[in-house]
């Protein structure tokens, strides 16, 4: 699928993966959704919760930058080298937190996400430099990352972490 280059596209891809992504965590059992394992240690309770700060990390940054601001991404501890240690810091933030808990948050948070898109126009999108925090990069493509792109890689990650723990347990 290519990477969207307007509203439209950005809405249907985000949605078509969210809708893919929670197929997939449907096949699996609750229980089996809080084992480790998935991604490194994480478990799908985990990935999912790694989507929901990732979330709330770009709709912060939008809308500091439509109050003016220039916020500091990825975040004032972490340059964008440190993704791993950001992460790492978002696991251990969010561990210890229900499944239910995660999931009605990240559903939540991902309606969120689609109110702020459908809100702008493709110029505010898809255009450089419209905000200053963006630099040279457009907001389209941080609310590509967070949505369309992270969807298809967690339904991506789940499928090979629970391919790998059935070849484990035969």
């Amino acid at each position: 699928m290519p990477r969207p280059n307007s509203k439209e596209q950005l809405l249907e891809q985000a949605q078509q993966r969210y809708t893919a992504l929670q197929d997939e965590v449907a096949k699996i059992p609750p229980e089996e959704m809080v084992e480790g394992g998935t991604v490194g240690e994480w478990s799908i309770k985990d990935v999912l919760a790694h989507l929901l700060a990732w979330h709330q990390m770009v709709l912060s940054w939008h809308r500091a930058g439509k109050r003016g601001e220039v916020p500091i991404t990825p975040s004032e501890q972490y340059t964008w080298r440190e993704i791993p240690a950001l992460n790492q810091e978002i696991y251990e933030t969010h561990r210890d937190w229900p499944l239910d808990r995660v999931s009605t948050d990240f559903a939540a948070s991902h309606h969120e996400i689609l109110q702020e898109i459908e809100a702008l126009s493709n110029n505010e999108l898809f255009t450089p430099k419209v905000y200053a925090w963006t630099k040279s990069t457009t907001l389209g493509s941080y609310f590509i990352s967070a949505t369309s792109s992270h969807y298809g890689w967690a339904c991506k990650e789940i499928r090979r972490g629970n391919k790998v723990k059935r070849k484990q347990q035969v």
